[in-house]
């Protein structure tokens, strides 16, 4: 069976965090998880002002939307995080790095924007997944 190929080239810096190019094979299912704020199932802001624990609950919030398609963390080809402009990027980070290290992680677009449309939101996680099945 074919697999997603995550490759960190020479010549670009190597990260346990990110690859830099992914090859999803023909005939996989794409999925698509539309960005994730800190809330929970009643729509009210969890984590108030604090951005890991924002980020710790968006993240969540992603891989619930991936298991309800059975897909996992695993499967994720790029995760995008939005960071409100101002937040500590490193407890942000800190937070979800766990997470998304692995020995071939997935592609990550991280992002500071002036803000996101859940008033208090501090961070949105979405992410593009591919499974073979």
């Amino acid at each position: 069976m074919a697999t997603i190929e995550r490759i960190r080239p020479a010549g670009l810096v190597v990260s346990p965090a990110f690859s830099h190019v992914a090859v999803v094979p023909p005939g996989a299912t794409t999925i698509y998880v539309g960005g994730q704020n800190a809330v929970d199932e009643t729509g009210a802001l969890v984590g108030e002002d604090d951005v890991a624990a924002q980020a710790t609950r968006a993240l969540s919030n992603a891989v619930t939307a991936l298991r309800a398609v059975d897909a996992t963390v695993d499967d994720v080809v790029q995760w995008t995080v939005l960071f409100v402009d101002g937040v500590d990027l490193r407890a942000a980070y800190g937070a979800i790095a766990g997470e998304l290290a692995s020995d071939g992680p997935p592609l990550v677009l991280g992002a500071r924007v002036a803000g996101l449309g859940v008033p208090g939101a501090l961070v949105e996680v979405s992410a593009i997944a591919a499974v073979l099945r």
